[in-house]
């Protein structure tokens, strides 16, 4: 099996910056150019009022970046009083390369919540289509509270927020010690975020950032918007469109949350968030596909198929369940490998096209180190000097020091005052044991990302979030991209969302990781039509990943990285450059820890 850059683990929660057919090209497939319906829902007399009473502001561009440009404004904290309070907004563009040609801003979010809109701008002509850089401003705004933005800080220190967070540093409680830490360093989130880090967190949710994207889109000098959204920004790109139908030109969101099972209507508000998401059954779809196809594969083609591999992923878990591993290795020291470790590991390589790799590898290391006396003592060796290099990397991403790093504070300041969770926050131990019974492994960990949310913790409210409806006719069509094997939205997340739209399509695509764009030549190809030339994929088409497990790619692509400072050291790609993936934010961390001592 070829190698490639992977990670068995990264930080716990505290540590979030948070089935087809193959088909034509949907660029070349039928098709024709939308037609704007004879008659669109129009923007509520309340929401235009709201937006259309601030004034259009006047944006300072100015050079930064190496081939960007960047501006910042002041938009109102509380949409009902225009002319209070105000929270600065940065954004950031890279101009549109023909500008003879040029159609207008396209608006990117990565996810999270909390993920930069600045960072994915700059990294934009790394993964983006040509002709959308040559044809389009690519604008990214970081959300209120996040990046570049006014920072929501749910602490006065870093002192303060580390001994609140000092629980939440697994994937999820395993042992009943691990969930009374939890459980106590959520309630202290959740009741600091409620005092400290207001009035932020009281106006952060997705209806005041559709707000605020709908001001700046007058700003940028269009007419309507387009958009492309990724994960979380899903949501944000539904909520737009709901809140303002009359105001879209494309819209297209790929790695779809249903945006009525991320809010809880009616007797589901009650519920966890997850029980609705349902991103856990997803990502145990994921997995179980996986270990079924190294069997078929073959063990030249999968180590793990010399047994079964279900069998085996199995096997460790269970051993881990009942004691974690404790290795030594000469560099990385003594560190430990947990139940919720391994499955957290899980997760985050699910998150790639590639993640068969690691997830086979890692299994197979912790069969051999969880029964030493199974394997001779060079492959033991390897194993633990394999795990001991991840372990290294592990430490360098669990470093949460200066500066204050309010992630998971950005995270929860969306997810809780949008969505509707539990009241009791006691109950998460019950209620995350069931979801572990319906989806094995990855129940638990997406249950308990959000137990800061219990009602009885997070107490601020935003007075003005949307509840919806989600099911109003946009003047324009909007697309929707849904990724089979996606871990972190269920692909029926995609289903039911362009269900709820009545003018909206369906695009499928049987591809691996988290979200579409840029892993299927297919998918890519219908998105950047659409935003292009209002070009639809036709009805029913179903896409096809261009890397499927354990067949030989000859050339992978690498995820564009988000750091400012290396994409300015790096320069502007030149046009024709190999893309890479889109660096998307997931609406969970990368979880999984392996705890260094």
């Amino acid at each position: 099996m070829p190698r490639r850059a992977r990670s068995l683990a990264a930080a716990g929660i505290a540590g979030i910056v948070l089935a087809g057919t193959a088909v034509v090209p949907a660029a070349a497939a039928p098709g024709s150019p939308h037609t704007l319906p004879l008659t669109s829902d129009r923007t509520s007399v309340a929401e235009a009022r709201r937006v259309d009473s601030v004034p259009t502001p006047k944006l300072g561009w100015y050079a930064c970046y190496d081939y960007a440009e960047c501006a910042t404004v002041r938009l109102p904290l509380d949409y009902d009083k225009p002319k209070g309070p105000t929270t600065e907004v940065a954004l950031l563009r890279v101009k549109a390369r023909d500008r003879q040609a040029r159609i207008g801003s396209l608006f990117l979010n990565p996810g999270g919540p909390g993920g930069s809109g600045t960072d994915i701008a700059l990294a934009a002509p790394y993964f983006l289509g040509d002709d959308l850089l040559d044809r389009f401003d690519i604008v990214g705004v970081d959300p209120r509270g996040v990046a570049a933005s006014s920072n929501v800080k749910c602490f006065p220190s870093v002192r303060e927020q580390t001994r609140a967070y000092a629980g939440l540093n697994v994937a999820f409680p395993w042992t009943k010690d691990e969930e009374k830490a939890y459980l106590k360093s959520a309630k202290a989130v959740g009741q600091g975020c409620s005092t400290t880090g207001r009035p932020l967190t009281s106006a952060m949710s997705t209806a005041e950032v559709a707000r605020d994207m709908d001001v700046l889109r007058r700003a940028v000098g269009d007419k309507k918007l387009s958009y492309l959204g990724f994960s979380y920004g899903t949501a944000l790109g539904q909520y737009y469109a709901n809140m303002f139908p009359d105001r879209v030109r494309a819209v297209v969101v790929d790695g779809v949350l249903n945006p009525n099972a991320w809010v809880g209507q009616g007797k589901a508000r009650d519920q966890l968030q997850e029980t609705r998401l349902r991103s856990a059954d997803g990502a145990y779809r994921a997995l179980r596909e996986i270990l079924v196809r190294c069997g078929k594969a073959g063990p030249a083609a999968c180590s793990l198929a010399s047994g079964d591999p279900l069998a085996s992923y199995e096997l460790v878990a269970k051993r881990l369940r009942k004691k974690p591993v404790v290795i030594d290795d000469p560099d990385a020291g003594s560190f430990t490998v947990s139940y919720a470790d391994f499955v957290g590991a899980s997760l985050s390589a699910l998150y790639s096209p590639y993640g068969w790799e690691p997830i086979v590898d890692s299994t197979e290391r912790l069969l051999t180190i969880t029964d030493p006396q199974s394997a001779s003592p060079a492959r033991l060796a390897e194993a633990r000097a394999a795990l001991g290099r991840l372990a290294v990397q592990a430490r360098e991403q669990r470093r949460f020091d200066f500066p204050y790093n309010n992630g998971l504070e950005t995270f929860l300041g969306v997810d809780c005052t949008d969505a509707y969770h539990p009241e009791k926050l006691a109950d998460w131990s019950a209620l995350s044991a069931q979801e572990d019974k319906r989806a094995p492994y990855f129940g638990r960990l997406w249950a308990w990302a959000t137990a800061p949310c219990a009602r009885d913790a997070w107490t601020v409210r935003d007075t003005d979030a949307w509840t919806g409806p989600f099911d109003r006719r946009t003047a324009a069509p909007v697309l929707v991209v849904g990724n089979y094997w996606d871990p972190a939205t269920n692909y029926q997340g995609a289903v039911t969302s362009a269900q709820l739209l009545p003018n909206s399509r369906l695009l499928s695509s049987d591809s691996w990781g988290h979200t579409a764009y840029g892993t299927s030549a297919c998918a890519t190809g219908a998105i950047d039509a659409y935003l292009l030339r209002g070009v639809l994929p036709a009805k029913g088409t179903v896409c096809v990943g261009d890397d499927q497990p354990f067949v030989e790619t000859p050339e992978p692509a690498e995820r564009a990285v988000a750091s400012k400072s290396a994409l300015t050291a790096a320069g502007l790609p030149a046009r024709g450059e190999r893309k890479r993936l889109p660096p998307v934010v997931a609406p969970l961390p990368a979880v999984g820890s392996l705890t260094v001592r």
